[in-house]
């Protein structure tokens, strides 16, 4: 039996029993409303990295912070397991958000912000 949107789901509800097709669509709306909330805070995340990138570079700072990003990573491996995420997962997930990130930084020390994408408009 799994949780979503805070409710158990796993054939508790007769109305769910009846129609697995509803339950499924139940389900998966949760997860489009879930998606969109990533997709958001991502978005905001960006902004934040973006502001950390045009600070790095106006103060002639690396783009990349090794010992800030293994705390990080530490950190949310932590987080995963607190929640029954897998934390390989987690490091993956964060690692990949972490690369793109330098990758802003770089470009905006190289005077390219254009290239750091659009990611505050």
């Amino acid at each position: 039996m799994t949780e979503v949107g805070g409710a158990s789901r796993g054939g508790d509800t007769a109305s769910h029993d009846d129609d697995p097709l509803k339950e499924l669509s139940a389900i998966r709306d949760s997860i489009d409303n879930i998606d969109a909330a990533l997709i958001h805070l991502l978005a905001e995340r960006f902004k934040c990295t973006q502001k950390v990138g045009r600070l790095k570079a106006k103060h002639g700072l690396p783009p990349a912070d090794p010992e800030r990003e293994a705390t990080q990573i530490a950190r949310l491996r932590a987080l995963a397991e607190q929640s029954h995420l897998d934390p390989a997962f987690a490091e993956k997930f964060l690692t990949f958000i972490i690369d793109e990130v330098i990758h802003h930084h770089q470009a905006i020390a190289a005077g390219r912000e254009a290239d750091s994408g659009n990611l505050t408009s």
